[in-house]
């Protein structure tokens, strides 16, 4: 499989899982988390992937990390620039992306339980684990689209 196959491919499963229907049992809630933080995995390897596709004719460290590739500014590569420049913006989906990555790799992971609203009481709080994600697919589809563009022309 080419690396844009499997960016590709990546991408597909972490929107199926967040398409998933979690059913209606005790299990539901743990369902859902796990569904949402396995897309989030497979996010992370989708960037992953991406990064090694954008990096691959270049003279980069072997098993170099998206991490270390993407944050340091070692590898001059427009591509590179261009996705560390969203990483910096915290309107765009790769910002809130890492954001979502950090949380899954810290001890309380990224999926919230649900807690209805007390009656009486008004909701507030942000996108859903799994509305964010599907968000910044959609974004980071389009960004990929752009990205694998400039680098073919190169």
């Amino acid at each position: 499989m080419t690396p844009r196959a499997r960016t590709n491919q990546l991408l597909y499963q972490a929107e199926l899982l967040l398409d998933r229907a979690p059913g209606d049992d005790e299990h539901t809630q743990a369902r859902r988390m796990a569904a949402e933080e396995g897309a989030l995995a497979l996010c992370e390897l989708a960037l992953e992937s991406l990064v090694g596709e954008l990096t691959e004719f270049t003279e980069q460290a072997p098993g170099a990390d998206w991490r270390s590739l993407l944050l340091s500014r070692d590898l001059p590569l427009a591509e590179l620039e261009r996705l560390r420049s969203l990483a910096e913006r915290p309107d765009s989906w790769l910002y809130r992306l890492i954001a979502c990555l950090d949380m899954l790799h810290s001890s309380d992971g990224a999926a919230r339980r649900s807690t209805g609203a007390a009656q009486g009481m008004i909701a507030v709080g942000g996108q859903d684990l799994a509305s964010e994600l599907a968000d910044c697919l959609q974004d980071a589809k389009q960004e990929i689209g752009a990205l694998r563009l400039t680098n073919e022309e190169w």
